[in-house]
């Protein structure tokens, strides 16, 4: 007896923690976890895990979640006052019962909205009134798209300038074998040489040691492919200017305590950020910026991923 497939579950995750799950008919499915409002898991129809989470990943609070896709906010890195990527992953979110409209044309079911606003202690640190929601949407053909919405919510008429990103990790077979297309000849900041500016030389990203940069003006197509798996994921971003690639390689994976000493083999991190140039919100204000991520198939042209008709196509 088939049961009716229920898109959204409120459950309980690792250690008792609060998640949801959203499924889709053909089998796809994703995990959010209201710690972090962080998205843990997305899986395609054939069950195969399309994101990296540490086996040594931390699910206890206050220590954000080694891996899936933290949110950056309302600071990237160490670009402020704050801690390391700002506190938004280290707080317990709402499900937001009553969001404001969003444009939408799919008659999809499969979505979460949640919501996070200022504690008086986060008020302590970074003194403003805002309010944030993020949708969490698992597509019809398994794609997996985040949409955040920041408010300025300060009534004493102050504007208030946050940098944030999406810092996804994605699963790959072999970083050796991986390749990013879409960000040739760019400008970067490479946070391995204390933000120097550089442009990318290569025709495509490569990786045989620590990577830690940031793209500046990117495109709205990113793609990874990953030649052992034949698998290339494409992400779409919009509102996100910049996107970091990051990789700690052996000797950073083995000074992490949450990331195994092997690991940094099978991830990569593509994040979809907006650093360089702080957005700044005055009151009333609202900030959104969009990230969707797709898997497909890679196809091959003389023994390489031919990338150009993934990032060709719409």
């Amino acid at each position: 007896m088939s049961r009716e497939l229920v898109p959204v579950e409120l459950c309980k995750g690792i250690n008792g923690l609060d998640k949801v799950v959203l499924r889709e008919v053909r089998g796809c499915s994703a995990e959010v976890y209201l710690y972090g409002g962080h998205v843990t898991s997305w899986k395609n129809e054939h069950g195969e895990e399309l994101l990296f989470v540490s086996s040594k990943a931390n699910f206890k609070p206050p220590k954000s979640i080694r891996g899936g896709i933290p949110i950056c906010f309302p600071q990237f890195s160490n670009l402020g006052s704050l801690e390391s990527h700002g506190f938004a992953r280290n707080r317990f979110w709402n499900i937001d019962t009553d969001p404001p409209p969003f444009p939408t044309t799919s008659s999809n079911r499969a979505f979460i909205d949640l919501i996070l606003k200022p504690t008086e202690e986060d008020m302590k640190i970074w003194p403003h009134s805002y309010e944030f929601r993020v949708r969490v949407t698992l597509g019809p053909g398994g794609d997996l798209m985040l949409t955040s919405r920041i408010r300025n919510t300060n009534t004493d008429g102050k504007p208030f300038s946050f940098t944030f990103a999406y810092h996804t990790y994605f699963s790959v077979s072999d970083i050796s074998e991986v390749r990013v297309e879409g960000l040739e000849t760019l400008d970067y900041l490479d946070n391995l040489q204390n933000r120097e500016r550089f442009t990318e030389q290569g025709d495509a990203i490569t990786f045989e040691s620590e990577v830690d940069k940031i793209y500046l003006s990117t495109p709205t197509k990113i793609a990874i492919l990953d030649h052992e798996k034949k698998r290339t994921f494409v992400i779409r971003k919009d509102g996100l200017p910049d996107a970091v690639v990051w990789n700690p390689w052996d000797k950073k994976a083995k000074a992490l305590a949450d990331f195994g000493d092997d690991e940094y083999k099978h991830m990569l991190c593509v994040e979809a950020a907006a650093i360089e140039k702080p957005i700044t919100l005055k009151p009333g204000e609202e900030w959104k910026g969009r990230q969707e991520l797709s898997a497909v198939p890679s196809s091959y042209c003389s023994g390489q991923l031919d990338p150009q008709k993934v990032l060709q196509c719409s």
